[in-house]
């Protein structure tokens, strides 16, 4: 690697360009160019944020000149981008999921360590502001032995929004965004080890922008509890039905003495509350929040575990466990039985930033 981490964009689509503008954030990381399927797309991405518009993805795993990947392609061919970047000597940072099933995940987590490679993948939202001062809440005792967990995923119908919203009802709700509490909620109290799911499809004739009908190939909605190893149960609601506009938002964890609320999953400035038990929720401060999401947060700290030889934090042995509670969730909610999860990862660290004093 030279002094920036020289990254290629793999898939120009919806988030591209909200990963275009934060990464421009990082010093240490420069976007190197991008490839899409779509040409027109590639070529937008690259007049906006620079770089080469590469003819294809075999273009860019062929430059020297790129030392990284950030695959933004639709889910179903992640593992199959991210295994031909991995042979080609690039460290990958990926969207989520990591892939389509747990066997295959922990195959990619397995070539990058044979290759000597990193292997990064969202969501890496446990690094935001907000999410850490939860984080910090929690370690410091304030809300003693944490017991329960609540988290809501009430993604809206995306047909509304967004163009192409097929492959997302390929995959469901829990693996697109339900991904978001599962990944910040095992970051703070370790790995699951047991999950029993429900799922069904609430609305099954839904219509894109475009005028095209169809219908989700996957349960739009869902509930699953997920049982932490540390004792800590969770319990999940996911769905592509309910406006993001509900008032069930967030995060809540309750503990033995008080309860935190976050009141995104997603938002690096959301808000935080605290509250004694039986008692009211009172605002937490929020040091120097990045309003919004940094999706470039992820290659920052790629770029700098990479300098120092630290670990990354959004490692892909804490996705790859994710997908293994994805599996769980349809084997559950398919064969309507608790399902065992079994794989572990090392708990990421908190970024070095004080709480503030309340």
């Amino acid at each position: 690697m030279s002094e920036q981490l020289r990254v290629a964009v793999i898939g120009c689509g919806n988030i591209s360009g909200a990963y275009g503008e934060t990464i421009g954030a990082y010093p240490s990381v420069r976007i190197a160019g991008a490839t899409d399927v779509d040409p027109a797309l590639s070529a937008a991405f690259v007049g906006r944020f620079g770089g080469v518009d590469y003819p294809s993805l075999d273009d860019v795993l062929d430059d020297p000149g790129v030392d990284a990947i950030v695959n933004l392609t639709y889910p179903g061919v992640h593992a199959e981008v991210t295994t031909a970047a991995l042979e080609a000597g690039k460290h990958v940072h990926s969207e989520k999921p990591l892939a389509p099933d747990y066997a295959s995940a922990r195959s990619l987590v397995d070539l990058a360590a044979e290759r000597n490679l990193r292997l990064s993948c969202s969501p890496i939202t446990f690094m935001g502001e907000a999410q850490e001062t939860m984080r910090r809440l929690v370690d410091e005792g304030a809300i003693g032995t944490v017991r329960v967990a609540y988290a809501e995923v009430n993604w809206s119908r995306i047909e509304s929004w967004h163009p192409r919203p097929e492959p997302f009802y390929l995959i469901g709700p829990f693996a697109d965004v339900g991904v978001y509490p599962l990944t910040i909620l095992t970051a703070m109290f370790g790995p699951a080890r047991r999950v029993t799911a429900f799922g069904t499809i609430v609305y099954p004739d839904r219509t894109t922008t475009s005028g095209e009908r169809f219908s989700p190939g996957a349960p739009d909605f869902g509930v699953a509890v997920v049982e932490l190893a540390s004792g800590t149960v969770v319990r999940l609601t996911a769905n592509f039905y309910v406006g993001r506009h509900s008032k069930q938002s967030g995060i809540e964890l309750h503990g033995d003495t008080g309860s935190v609320f976050l009141s995104s999953w997603q938002e690096f400035d959301a808000a935080v509350e605290l509250a004694p038990f039986g008692g009211s929720y009172e605002p937490v401060p929020v040091a120097n929040a990045f309003r919004g999401t940094d999706w470039g947060r992820a290659l920052g700290d790629l770029s700098d575990a990479i300098v120092t030889g630290r670990p990354h934090r959004a490692t892909g042995a804490h996705a790859a466990h994710i997908v293994e509670i994805l599996d769980a969730i349809t084997a559950s909610a398919n064969e309507g039985r608790a399902v065992a999860v079994t794989s572990s990862f090392p708990l990421p660290e908190l970024r070095p930033t004080p709480l503030p004093s309340t």
